[in-house]
């Protein structure tokens, strides 16, 4: 038999464990502590975003630290927002931060900046404090050829209207690179752009970079420049060995059509001297049909006989003397 200080105790315990789930769907305690924080909202509004799946501690805290900063939340708006997956209180510490520096920013705009994926409370700090960007390093050839490398710093500040749907710091920093080297490029010499860095600023500013993005740029200051190659020698000397290159391919090319026509005058030549061969042979013939005619007497062939021998000495004297 269970004796009664036993069944005190397990009657107790059943107490206790009925009193923490009491608590549990009827949260009291953050209810006095809404009330006493003057937040108003009903005990049942808190279990019910329970059967919802809030946690009401959530979105009674945002309320409490929203109030006590003087904003007037909808316990609905943020019970809504939670449900979206939306960061209840980053939002609510955006409209807080916003409040205090005197930017315009509702708790709507706050929810779909915070549902695009922007972190509202940073942008709001951006605006109050503005954020300074390095950029790569922007290579760009100055119109005397001459390459320069340069670095510059970009102070932005958050623009709260265009955070939804507008271009991010990777759009910013393409623009800003785009515009160094378009200036640096509009340059006569790069002796210009280092005595007048400050050029650079103003060239980039005043084509207005900053449309269609989430940021307005301040200031675009240059941090460094450095000298690169000399692209034009460069490119000169490409253009050089690719004229020399066409000439001597023309140069071989020509050479090439002399050998063939040395060679087709070779084969001409000895054809030639196969017809005089040819035609040697038929000399004894026609001498002899000659003498039997009688056209041809034994002077006139002494005569003919004295003049080859003749003209055999010249040719030889000839071919010594080369």
């Amino acid at each position: 038999m269970i004796s009664s200080v036993g069944i005190a105790i397990i009657w107790a315990a059943v107490a206790i464990v009925a009193l923490i789930i009491l608590l549990w769907f009827f949260p009291v305690t953050l209810w006095f502590q809404a009330l006493i924080s003057g937040v108003r909202i009903s005990l049942i509004q808190l279990v019910l975003m329970r059967w919802r799946k809030v946690p009401p501690s959530t979105i009674v805290m945002a309320m409490v630290t929203g109030t006590k900063a003087g904003l007037k939340l909808d316990a609905n708006a943020l019970e809504a927002h939670y449900l979206a997956k939306g960061n209840v209180p980053n939002v609510v510490n955006a409209l807080i931060s916003a409040d205090k520096a005197n930017i315009n920013l509702d708790f709507k705009m706050a929810a779909a900046i915070d549902l695009a994926g922007r972190d509202v409370f940073e942008a709001v700090q951006m605006s109050v404090n503005p954020k300074v960007i390095n950029t790569p390093p922007v290579t760009a050839v100055a119109k005397d050829g001459i390459q320069m490398i340069a670095k510059a710093r970009v102070t932005v500040r958050a623009n709260i209207k265009q955070l939804v749907g507008g271009a991010g710091e990777e759009t910013v920093l393409a623009r800003v690179g785009e515009g160094i080297v378009s200036s640096i490029g509009a340059s006569e010499s790069h002796k210009d752009v280092l005595e007048h860095p400050d050029s650079i600023s103003k060239v980039v500013l005043a084509k207005g970079l900053d449309a269609g993005t989430a940021f307005e740029i301040l200031s675009i200051d240059i941090a460094d420049i450095d000298i690169g190659k000399n692209i034009g020698a460069v490119l000169q000397i490409d253009q050089a060995n690719a004229d020399k290159n066409i000439a001597q391919a023309r140069a071989e090319e020509r050479r090439a059509m002399a050998v063939a026509l040395e060679q087709e005058m070779k084969a001409k030549a000895q054809e030639a001297r196969a017809q005089v061969i040819e035609a040697e042979r038929e000399i004894p013939l026609a001498m002899a049909d000659a003498f039997r005619s009688g056209n041809l007497g034994i002077m006139d062939y002494y005569r003919i006989k004295n003049i080859q021998a003749d003209t055999d000495m010249r040719e030889n004297i000839a071919k010594e003397s080369v």
